[in-house]
């Protein structure tokens, strides 16, 4: 059905690889395994080769490899680009550009999605540089298979393990061979990050969010064939390929890109955490410095949310509109209260103060509320968050097709 190429990196994990190699294939999907030195040291070319049925790419050096159309074409070729296990040092190496061997040239050649399964020691896993790593990926589109916890090779019990092979191939599947998706040519507005709030030239109200949630919202709606126009606050994380990026900084500018965005969409995802108050005034020039208290006035700043929810009620068919409330205490029943009052069709609730589900991680643990029920999420990636707030939207967005067609 699709050609993939596999990636193996250097890690004990490598001897798996094999077994994903032939779930791809019971899938009917072609695979070419593409090996780093290191990698070798683990298990033999081949293997893969016996497998494949094709050659195993081990270097970029090897002789007569300008005259193989296999090893020319393979960046223009693939489907997907899988690595399993995809070791610290190789996730480095993406994130960072570094081109050294066939591998990371590949990864920087190829338009097609990338798909890693990390697989490493637990400190090395929850290293800052290595989040920052992952973090850099995933804000470029990279999807992930986390790892699992368990027993490491190096005797410790942590998480770091590679996934099981079966969930490896189930998300490489899903890649290449999308189901029909409700979203696909929809009109999808997302929001993320945070918007600033000028004080005065230097200084501003704002929150701590990094985007993370909105972009991986954003890539996933991408993903499954939508149109999609990401209205981004201020943030430091480079934001994924959509089919629009508009990029504002006050609460005023994101209120105005959204509303007039939304009269065209079908669906409005407000992950952003937009500032419900804003000064009065913004001084001209730095405020400065002195022995006495600075007071500052603030104002409401326009409810997007509550805006949208009028908007839709009027409109001959409604948007499907999701919201977030991100809270510190009694969650649910202000999740709950905040749908009903913005008519919301989904809130997707989080403590901001819990492990793994706050500001500026790459997490999520949150509860989805909807008129037909709340699914509770535990703490998982950001990405596999978004994806499941967006079955949900394409469950609403089924239901009334259906009930259109009555």
């Amino acid at each position: 059905m699709a050609l993939i190429a596999l990636g193996v990196t250097g890690g004990i994990g490598a001897y798996k690889a094999v077994e994903v190699c032939r779930g791809l294939q019971k899938r009917g999907h072609d695979v070419v395994a593409v090996m780093t030195r290191a990698a070798t040291r683990f298990v033999g070319p081949i293997t893969f080769e016996a497998i494949t049925r094709r050659p195993v790419i081990t270097s970029q050096w090897k002789p007569g490899a300008n005259a193989d159309i296999e090893h020319i074409a393979i960046a223009d070729e693939i489907a997907l680009l899988l690595v399993a296990p995809c070791t610290a040092n190789v996730i480095g190496k993406f994130a960072n550009g570094i081109a050294d061997d066939f591998l990371t040239s590949l990864y920087l050649a190829t338009q097609a999605p990338v798909l890693i399964a990390p697989a490493m020691n637990s400190n090395m896993l929850a290293h800052d540089a290595v989040q920052r790593n992952l973090q850099a990926l995933a804000a470029r589109g990279t999807r992930f298979v986390d790892p699992g916890e368990g027993y490491l090779a190096c005797g410790w019990i942590g998480k770091g393990r590679l996934a099981e092979p079966e969930e490896i191939v189930a998300a490489a599947d899903r890649i290449v061979s999308p189901r029909d998706s409700m979203l696909r040519g929809r009109r999808v507005v997302v929001t993320a990050g945070p918007t600033y709030e000028d004080i005065d030239p230097v200084r501003y109200v704002g929150n701590r969010s990094s985007g993370r949630m909105g972009y991986a919202v954003a890539a996933a709606a991408q993903a499954r064939g939508a149109n999609v126009t990401l209205v981004a606050g201020p943030t430091s994380v480079e934001a994924p390929a959509t089919d629009q990026v508009v990029r504002v900084r006050r609460a005023a500018e994101m209120h105005a890109a959204v509303m007039r965005a939304a009269e065209h969409a079908d669906v409005v995802i407000m992950a952003a955490a937009v500032a419900d108050y804003s000064p009065v005034e913004s001084a001209a020039e730095k405020i400065a410095k002195s022995s006495e208290p600075l007071t500052l006035t603030l104002q409401r700043t326009p409810d997007i949310l509550a805006d949208l929810g009028r908007a839709s009620a009027r409109r001959a068919t409604p948007l499907v509109l999701v919201g977030f409330a991100a809270e510190t205490g009694d969650l649910l029943t202000k999740a709950r209260e905040k749908r009903a009052r913005k008519n919301v069709d989904l809130m997707v609730a989080n403590d901001v103060t819990a492990p793994g589900a706050g500001f500026d991680v790459d997490t999520n643990a949150v509860t989805i509320i909807g008129a037909d029920g709340e699914e509770a999420l535990p703490v998982q990636s950001k990405a596999r968050v978004a994806d499941a707030i967006l079955d949900r939207v394409e469950q609403l967005l089924k239901a009334r097709s259906t009930a259109s067609a009555r």
